[in-house]
């Protein structure tokens, strides 16, 4: 990262795919470069960052959690995904915990600069609200499992929504993704999870290969 001036790594960034030279040198100028460790919080729930996080590599954890301690994993994302722009919008705190899974960099562009560039850029501001879209989107199929699927269809939507597809056009989850992970997702408990999982697995719709990754069969669909 650090061999990469900002001008480049926004041009890799699919949010700032739009923009004009003078637009990118602008936003070139304004964001900064920040690392953050394995299991290091980038956003605490409650408070407010006053930032824009623009992920370049690496994986973060979006959860929420209440004041026992409970824990709900909402989303984990990627390199060209952003973190904050709700906050920004509307000047509130944020709504859920964000922390890195792994070593992650990052782009951070602070409020200020946020603000100058959504006028000043059309393709931006559409793209903050496609990716707002998306989130909602997301929402609404989280709080439509939790309500009406039982524990084997929400596991199986959230074993889906993890798979990619390999180069023989498996489904594949290619990261090792623990029992608790599942129950934080699901809203169910570990031991639930658990023994779902070892029925999936009796019954072929996923199986867990040697070096850790998960190929999910199409048909487990039809639990989801």
């Amino acid at each position: 990262m650090s061999m990469l001036s900002n001008l480049e790594l926004i041009r890799r960034v699919p949010l700032f795919a739009l923009l004009t030279s003078n637009q990118a040198e602008s936003v070139a100028d304004a964001v900064v470069k920040r690392r953050f460790k394995r299991g290091e919080t980038i956003v605490e729930q409650g408070e407010k960052s006053n930032t824009l996080f623009i992920i370049l590599t690496g994986r973060v954890r979006v959860v929420t959690s209440d004041k026992r301690g409970r824990e709900v994993i909402l989303a984990t994302l990627n390199p060209g995904d952003y973190i904050g722009e709700m906050s920004l919008i509307d000047n509130d705190a944020h709504s859920a915990t964000v922390r890195a899974e792994v070593q992650t960099d990052m782009l951070a562009l602070g409020r200020s600069e946020f603000a100058r560039c959504l006028p000043e850029n059309s393709s931006m501001a559409y793209a903050i609200m496609k990716g707002l879209v998306q989130r909602l989107r997301q929402a609404d199929r989280k709080i439509e499992s939790l309500a009406l699927m039982d524990v084997y269809g929400r596991v199986a939507r959230a074993l889906l929504e993890f798979a990619v597809p390999d180069r023989e056009g498996n489904n594949v989850i290619r990261e090792r993704i623990s029992r608790q992970d599942i129950a934080k997702m699901v809203g169910a408990s570990r031991e639930m999870v658990s023994r779902v999982m070892k029925d999936l697995e009796d019954r072929g719709f996923v199986e867990t290969r040697e070096d850790g990754s998960m190929l999910v069969k199409d048909r487990l669909s039809t639990l989801g």
